[in-house]
């Protein structure tokens, strides 16, 4: 059986994929991160889908990015309402951008595929619905690509690894209702930047208004809690 590690922050998107890696016939080993999020109740969300998906393995890797903060979600900077200044707007890179982030993650799903001879990785970006993050552009994921085979022993000897970006450019209804299709269980998943204690969405932030809009748009209930 083909082998992948999955990148799995509990959010809708990389629900998704993951569902999509497994139709595809991958192996799937998923790779969370507590980096020190405020919202770090999507890792509860991360292992819920893990298990309903039932993939092959689930690892939490501890990471402190509050150690140099910048963002809206490692530092204590408010999280933006959707729609304010400092949310995501054209040509914008919102406060919840966390510097380096996907840049770091992938370089962990890169150490742990050469060790366990996985040779493709599949994250959740998207350039469509994305909050203009720089990390989520194909120019991005085309780059890192390039330079995983350049400087590991796999891609120096022909083993090379592929980034696989299955929703980079899909809309969010579109990613929902290819998710609904393939089994996946949105109610598990969490996509709120500033939930409440019990984990509880806040329905305003950039996050959870492009997650209302996209079940709108695909005609699917909503099954996210709300405070």
């Amino acid at each position: 059986m083909k082998r992948a590690v999955v990148l799995l922050s509990g959010g809708l998107d990389s629900a998704t994929v993951l569902a999509m890696a497994l139709a595809e016939g991958f192996e799937c080993h998923c790779l969370s991160f507590a980096y020190g999020q405020r919202h770090g109740c999507e890792l509860k969300a991360a292992e819920a889908v893990f298990d309903s998906l039932r993939a092959a393995e689930f690892k939490i890797v501890d990471i402190d990015l509050r150690a140099f903060g910048g963002s809206a979600l490692t530092a204590d900077i408010a999280v933006p309402n959707a729609g304010s200044e400092n949310a995501a707007s054209p040509g914008v890179i919102p406060v919840t951008y966390v510097p380096a982030r996907n840049i770091i993650f992938l370089s962990y799903a890169l150490g742990f595929a050469e060790v366990n001879a996985c040779r493709d990785i599949f994250l959740g970006v998207n350039a469509v619905d994305y909050s203009g993050y720089p990390d989520c552009r194909p120019e991005f994921i085309h780059a890192f690509e390039q330079m995983a085979n350049l400087g590991t022993k796999a891609g120096v000897e022909g083993r090379g690894f592929t980034l696989r970006t299955p929703i980079i450019d899909l809309t969010k209804a579109a990613i929902i209702r290819k998710g609904v299709e393939l089994g996946v269980d949105y109610s598990l998943t969490h996509s709120c930047y500033n939930p409440s204690a019990e984990g509880l969405s806040c329905g305003v932030c950039d996050s959870c208004a492009l997650r209302k809009a996209g079940f709108a748009e695909a005609g699917v209930a909503d099954p996210t809690r709300y405070f």
